[in-house]
């Protein structure tokens, strides 16, 4: 499955589990951006990313980390 930004939910598992003991409001945004863009499957245009993109993934791994 090909990812986006506009894939937080998705992204939000990925992300958990990669670093399931990282609590996802610590991460900074710089870090979040190459951390997604790292991902498998991530193929959008990492300039295209935007605060709010970054927001939601935030928060949709927030969701996860905390009904881990």
């Amino acid at each position: 499955m090909e990812l986006t930004w506009r894939d937080a939910e998705e992204i939000a598992i990925r992300l958990a589990e990669r670093f399931p003991e990282t609590d996802p409001l610590s991460v900074r945004f710089v870090d979040l951006h190459r951390w997604v863009t790292e991902l498998e499957g991530f193929s959008d245009d990492p300039k295209t990313s935007t605060e709010g993109h970054l927001e939601a993934i935030q928060m949709a791994w927030l969701e996860e980390f905390r009904n881990k």
